[in-house]
């Protein structure tokens, strides 16, 4: 699969969000939209109205990162403020057949994200429900944490599984991505990256897309 890049919105001005989101959205692939609930994560971000707001602004598909304890019950209003992937963390439906069923249900696409300490093997028998498999490098809930390489093997494991089996889902990684880091994570096995302050942070948020880039493309 091709590689992608997916910036982080957490990552923005929330001030002037829609001229974020436009000053790079012809370099990107689709954008990343953490949902915290305070109980999964101890830090709030966005509702419904914001991503209702922004899906009338672009035309760039939303991946959602619920870091809530009760996602199936966001589905249907996250289809209808205009999701299209949801992912939910491993460690809130260990057995996430009902939630993949649900996310299908309400016409979403559907991936399983790992924190850092959960393992692989604990997500592998679930892969093919995923669209998306999310392999977390820092421990979520806040933006601008350092990069955690120790969760590497967890990327290579992930897509050993996806090439031997033959299932197309993405594998995405989350966490302190920067040039320098994102090539050892797309050498692992990913081909989505997550990158906030890295690039909304930046001075020139298309040149630090346009550096990524090139860093998992070279």
């Amino acid at each position: 699969m091709a590689n992608k890049i997916a910036p982080s919105i957490l990552g923005a001005d929330f001030a002037h969000l829609a001229d974020e989101v436009a000053r790079v959205a012809a370099h990107v692939d689709f954008l990343h939209v953490d949902v915290m609930d305070g109980h999964f994560v101890p830090n709030l971000s966005f509702g419904m109205p914001v991503i209702a707001a922004l899906r009338a602004t672009t035309d760039l598909e939303f991946d959602c990162h619920l870091m809530v304890t009760n996602p199936i019950s966001l589905f249907e209003p996250l289809h209808a403020a205009g999701a299209n992937l949801v992912t939910v963390h491993l460690e809130v439906h260990p057995d996430p057949r009902r939630a993949a069923a649900a996310a299908r249900a309400a016409g979403l696409r559907f991936g399983l994200v790992l924190n850092p300490a959960t393992p692989f093997g604990a997500l592998a028998p679930f892969a093919e429900l995923c669209d998306l498999i999310l392999v977390m490098s820092v421990v979520p809930g806040f933006g601008g944490q350092a990069f955690m390489p120790e969760v590497l093997p967890k990327v290579e494991a992930a897509r050993k599984l996806v090439d031997s089996t033959g299932i197309r889902v993405d594998i995405e990684i989350d966490g302190g991505i920067t040039p320098e880091n994102a090539r050892q994570a797309r050498d692992a096995g990913a081909n989505v990256f997550v990158a906030g302050t890295a690039i909304f942070g930046s001075a020139d948020p298309v040149a630090a897309v346009e550096r990524l880039r090139g860093a998992v493309d070279g």
